[in-house]
């Protein structure tokens, strides 16, 4: 038995150390987004938002920031408008404004990126705990307040902000709904994928992920778990020390365990 326990713990060190450095660091990314989420989820709606809305307005300061440096040398060849221009033409200062806003330096790029990015994840954070469910509805609701707030921070439109700010948060709205729709049409699994979700946690959870596939190859589906032996695991061309992580797991799995011996009566 010791020696069975032996095996098994060198078969993990073997593995750690197989494992690919930009591997490593992205479950440890992993492992602190979960930890971050977990400890998010367990404060008071207040506080949630409040740390949900800083932490995607600096993401956003962050991109916008870069694209200002992409775009600065477009900016700079934009003239000032003289001060009288505003009364004698608020559509052409409208225009100036709208250019300003689109082809901005570092700086007013970051904020308008920060704007667009903090109010959409602060009223999602909220839409969220309120309806307890993200859908189109909410994501709809949140672009609406993240246009709006954009148009009347970055000067966009003619001079009468209410309409602007209104007509903006309704072209965000439309554009996120479609969007969303969309992703949720292509995010959903292929049909195979629900035979082998307890597979995929499990190989996850050891950090064996590569070799789904061969479960797949194989046709070792979530049904077959409890039935499992080292030949099987070898006919689908895994490897010795991975094979004793999968087979230890299995037989440590209580759930697994109570499927195995309800398979043998």
């Amino acid at each position: 038995m010791e020696q069975g326990k032996q095996g098994v713990m060198v078969a993990k060190l073997m593995h750690q150390q197989q494992q690919n450095p930009i591997e490593q660091l992205q479950a440890r990314f992993k492992e602190l987004e979960a930890s971050f989420r977990a400890w998010l989820a367990k404060q008071s709606l207040p506080v949630e938002v409040a740390v949900v809305t800083a932490t995607s307005a600096a993401q956003g300061a962050a991109i916008g920031g870069f694209m200002g440096t992409l775009t600065n040398d477009v900016s700079s060849s934009i003239p000032t408008p003289p001060p009288q221009a505003a009364s004698l033409n608020p559509q052409a200062m409208a225009s100036f404004k709208q250019a300003q806003a689109l082809a901005g330096g570092p700086l007013v790029q970051a904020r308008n990126f920060a704007v667009m990015t903090g109010v959409n994840a602060g009223i999602s954070c909220v839409m969220k705990r309120l309806r307890g469910k993200e859908d189109v509805q909410s994501s709809m609701v949140a672009a609406f307040g993240s246009g709006a707030m954009f148009s009347l921070v970055s000067g966009m439109g003619g001079p009468n902000l209410a309409a602007n700010a209104v007509t903006s948060g309704l072209f965000f709205a439309l554009v996120q709904g479609g969007l969303f729709q969309i992703g949720q049409k292509f995010s959903q699994p292929p049909t195979e994928d629900i035979f082998y979700s307890k597979t995929r946690s499990m190989l996850n959870n050891l950090g064996l992920q590569n070799y789904e596939k061969n479960f797949k190859k194989g046709l070792l589906t979530d049904t077959t778990l409890p039935l499992l032996t080292d030949s099987a695991l070898r006919d689908v061309k895994i490897p010795p020390g991975p094979r004793l992580l999968i087979l230890d797991h299995i037989q440590r799995d209580p759930e697994i365990k109570d499927n195995r011996r309800g398979s043998g009566r």
